[in-house]
Parts: structure tokens; sequence; C-alpha cells
């Protein structure tokens, strides 16, 4: 609840939301089925106005059939309970029960065979409900024809027994489709929401990781150059505001959800990073073009390649190579920094969230990254992937979007 300027309370639009959920209209539940009993209102009279022979009988006939109709009507909207042996034992006593009334009374006791079909359509399912509605049915029109008073009246039982068991089973399977379509749209929709959450957590992470590491190594080479060089000092300055007023659109745009990485300019900022950090850089590529979505994906890559190697290598030399084919490209990313701590215990996989967010990124756009101690010191950054692979973010974005509209149905 919000207030106005008033002070009086006034509903959000998520509360509006549920509210107007809650009104809608749930499935129907046992109550609605129960009506139907006074379809033996016939019989009911008989007993009362003592034209049934053996009205003791008959009476407890009654009895005995409207209490396992009503726990057999509600054990069908329990799907636990309902798939249980003890509701087919119920439902055959009933049965049991409706045979005798109908073979010893007939007439309007007839009208029991409807009762007991619509109670079947509440336990049973597919093929065993098919099977025995029609059963029930021939059963009951048999009976009919023998006890009745001959003309349409047994196939009116037939045909009244047949089409309620079917009518009933087919609001009920469709009720539950309903249940069951609201609960996975509000699975999908937490799903989406989850998605989302993660993909901004990762390129904020990322984003931010590599810009505060390049604005941190670039003032301490301000610092350092101040001294001596005021003009050297002011190019970094410069270079600080430039990757600022940079991170700030970066952000922007990985909210809205609408980034688009390049390799080429993350190779450029990388170059700039590392030049600043004292690391030389080496660039080396070849092999046709890529698309822009193997582009993206590679750039974060190398982002945080940088961002680590900036942090942690204490390198000299920090190598590129990009190796293309017309199904597959390749990056690796070598630095003959100081490597992993002897003494540190040893962590399976990749470790780190930047380097966890990008192997969840390429293993979702078919590829791999692989991160090892060099052969004779320093780290080795592999990644893999199709060439027409695709970017996660731009893929939880579409679906966000799709699922959306969907539930908006």
């Amino acid at each position: 609840m919000a207030r106005n300027r008033t002070g009086t309370r006034t509903c959000t639009w998520r509360e509006r939301r549920r509210r107007r959920d809650d009104r809608r209209p749930g499935p129907p539940g046992p109550y609605t089925l129960l009506p139907w009993l006074l379809m033996g209102m016939g019989s009911f009279s008989n007993l009362f106005q003592g034209e049934t022979p053996n009205p003791w009988l008959g009476g407890l006939g009654l009895f005995t059939f409207n209490s396992l109709y009503i726990s057999v009507v509600f054990r069908g909207f329990d799907k636990r309970k309902r798939e249980s042996p003890v509701s087919y034992w119920l439902l055959a006593a009933m049965a049991t029960v409706t045979f005798g009334l109908a073979i010893g009374y007939g007439g309007s006791w007839l009208l029991f065979f409807p009762l007991l079909s619509l109670a079947c359509g509440t336990i049973l399912r597919q093929r065993q409900l098919a099977v025995g509605l029609l059963s029930l049915a021939v059963v009951a029109g048999l009976i009919a024809m023998w006890r009745g008073n001959g003309g349409s009246e047994p196939w009116t039982i037939g045909y009244g027994t047949f089409i309620s068991g079917a009518v009933t089973a087919a609001i009920l399977t469709l009720a539950e489709t309903v249940m069951e379509l609201r609960a996975a749209r509000q699975e999908l929709a937490r799903t989406a929401v989850e998605k989302e959450r993660l993909r901004f957590s990762r390129d904020l992470h990322d984003l931010l990781g590599h810009t505060l590491s390049v604005i941190v190594v670039k003032s301490e080479a301000a610092r350092r150059l101040a001294p001596r060089d005021m003009d050297a000092a002011l190019v970094q300055v410069a270079d600080i505001e430039s990757v600022g007023r940079q991170a700030l659109t970066e952000i922007r745009e990985a909210v809205t959800g609408y980034r688009e990485g390049s390799l080429a300019t993350e190779l450029d900022r990388a170059r700039s990073a590392l030049t600043a950090a004292g690391i030389e850089p080496v660039l080396r590529r070849s092999g046709p073009p890529l698309a822009p979505q193997a582009e993206a994906l590679l750039g974060w890559v190398v982002r945080e390649a940088v961002t680590n190697v900036v942090r942690h290598s204490s390198a000299t030399t920090c190598s590129f190579v990009v190796d293309s084919t017309s199904e597959r490209v390749r990056l690796t990313v070598t630095d003959d920094g100081c490597g992993p701590d002897p003494d540190a215990p040893a962590t399976p996989g990749i470790g780190g969230t930047g380097l966890t967010g990008l192997t969840e990124r390429l293993a979702a756009a078919g590829g791999s990254l692989r991160a090892c101690p060099g052969p004779e010191r320093g780290f080795v950054l592999t990644a893999e992937l199709p060439v027409d692979g695709t970017d996660p973010a731009d893929e939880d974005a579409a679906a966000c979007a799709a699922r959306s509209h969907t539930l908006g149905l």
C-alpha cells in the first residue's frame, strides 16, 4: 500500500493485479456436484408415500448411496485421494448399491445410474473412464429396458448415464489443466525474473570489475608521472575521465538489456589498460571476420582476462591470439605472470565470479572456457565457441519479452 498527498492509503498496481487475479473464477469444487442428488427425490417421495416395498431396505440403500456419492465426489477433487485404492473401492461399493436398487425397484430408482456415472467422472480418467462409462451406459439401458415401462426410457437412461460422466470428467480435466497452466505461468514468470537478475548481476560485475581496475591502474600511473611529467599525467587523467564516461554508458545499456560488445573495441581497451599497467600487449588475429554475437562473447572474455592480468598476475607481457575458421573460433590469452600460489589449496574447475559467469555464457552458446597455469609460468585462458554463437544476455532479454507477452494473454 502507498499513501497519497492527503495521507490516504492507495493500492499499488501489483496489489490491484493480485486482487484482480484473486477475483478470477476458480475451478469447480465438490459442492457444485451435490445439487445433483436432487435427482433422487423421486425415490425419496416413493419411500415417503409408502409406494416402495421394503421401505426400510430402500431407505437404507438411499442413505448409503448418498453417503458414498458425497465421499467419492469429495475425494475426486483431491488428486492424491482420487488415485488411491480407497476411492476405487468406494466407487465399486456405490456401483453395487446402484445396481441393487435399480434391479430391486426400477422406476425412479433408475436415475441413480446418471449419478453413479457422474461419480465415475470425478474418479476415472482416460481409458478407464471411456470403458467404464460405455459399460455403465449399456448396462443401465438394459436394466431400464427390463424394469422400465418401455418406450424411449431405456435409451434416455443409457444416454443420460453416459453423458453425465463424460461432461463431468471433461469439465474437471479442463479445470485441472487451467490450474496447471496458471502454475506454469507463475513458474515461467519467476524463472524469467531470475534469469534477468542473473544477466544483470553478471553484466554489472564484468563492467565494473574491468572499469574500476583500469581506473585504478591509470590513477597509479598518473600519480607516478605527476612529479616529473605533468603532461603525461594529464593524459592519464583524461583517459580516466574517458573510461568513466564510457562505463556510465555501458551500465545504462546493460540495465536496459541491449548492450552489444565488440572484440576489436575490447582489444583496443585492453592494449590501453595493459600499457598503463606496464604490461606489453601482443595481438595476433587470423581467420575470417566473426559474427556480432561471437564478437560480443569474446569481448567479454578479453575484458575479464585483462582485469585478472592487471589485478593479480604481476606480468610483463600478455598475448591475445584469435584463430577463427568457418565453424569455430578460439581466443587464447597468455600472460607471463607469477602464476598460482603454490601454497594455496587446489581448486577444481574455474574459480572466481567473473570466470564462472563467462563459463556459463559460453556454455549457453555451445562453447567452452578453460583456465590453467602456463607451461612455464603465468596463466592461459582459452575460449572456444561456434562462430554463430548467440549471446545469452540477448537470449535472456528475448525470452523475458516473449514470456511477458505470453503471460499477458
